[in-house]
């Protein structure tokens, strides 16, 4: 009886051949403006059965308006591919895109909300079953005249992103947001590359204040699943984001963090 039922579930695997939609590529703007600067990327959807594409395209128009001010200007793509605009952008100011391409065109309006201030960056050893493991914890100051304030925290290694997170008002305490990062373990034979800490890394974390629109978005893509339209006009991907760029940076010295590991 054993055989037969083994026998039976055997007969019953198969193969599946998955038989992906053939969709056109689509084009996706990530625009950002700060303080000092407009940056937009243009890049095309790669097809899930090829390997990623990060070319950068310089076949479009655009244009960032100050809808408060009035004024516009074109972005010019410079020898690295990006749309750059240097420009002094001004907090309460409301701005729009337009990007046009392949008879298509796309915008998105965004104001530019007040910057955020990081209040505290550290960090300390904690006990984990594995090893020790280094805990970056960064403190953004809440402003509680504001309900929903919702921040975009970057953290940069030598300059590459290493984490990232975003966060809510509603987890204030005592006027500040705490984000606690796991990052490097003390055995760092052990340790992988992507979370790896060396002594003498420069460590800078960036906070942007974020409107509930744009933290749906960015959440959405956390989640990967389909986030909320950000352009009018023609369908793309992307965003457009206008936001104040706070940093904070320090060296990466274990031997200064509170609870140090001893040999």
């Amino acid at each position: 009886m054993a055989a037969a039922i083994g026998l039976c579930l055997v007969s019953c695997e198969k193969e599946f051949d998955i038989d992906y939609r053939e969709i056109a590529p689509m084009t996706v703007l990530e625009a950002n403006l700060t303080q000092s600067e407009a940056v937009l990327t243009i890049t095309e959807t790669t097809p899930m059965d090829q390997p990623m594409d990060h070319t950068l395209y310089t076949d479009a128009t655009a244009v960032l308006e100050d809808l408060s001010d009035g004024w516009s200007s074109p972005m010019e793509p410079d020898p690295s591919g990006r749309y750059v605009l240097p420009l002094d952008a001004v907090p309460g100011h409301t701005y729009r895109l337009t990007v046009q391409r392949g008879g298509c065109t796309y915008t998105s309006v965004c104001e530019m909300l007040p910057p955020a201030e990081i209040s505290g960056m550290e960090f300390s050893w904690i006990k984990m079953p594995y090893d020790h493991v280094a805990v970056l914890e960064v403190t953004v100051k809440d402003n509680p005249d504001i309900v929903g304030e919702c921040f975009w925290l970057r953290v940069y290694r030598n300059g590459e992103l290493y984490r990232q997170s975003l966060l809510r008002d509603s987890f204030a305490a005592d006027g500040s947001i705490h984000e606690s990062m796991m990052t490097t373990r003390y055995d760092i034979e052990a340790e992988d590359d992507d979370d790896l800490l060396l002594t003498g890394d420069n460590i800078t974390a960036t906070v942007a204040p974020l409107s509930d629109r744009m933290y749906d978005y960015l959440e959405g893509l956390e989640n990967n699943s389909n986030s909320s339209r950000m352009y009018d006009g023609d369908f793309c991907l992307g965003y457009f984001l206008a936001a104040p760029i706070t940093s904070k940076s320090i060296t990466f010295n274990p031997d200064e963090f509170t609870g140090t590991v001893r040999p």
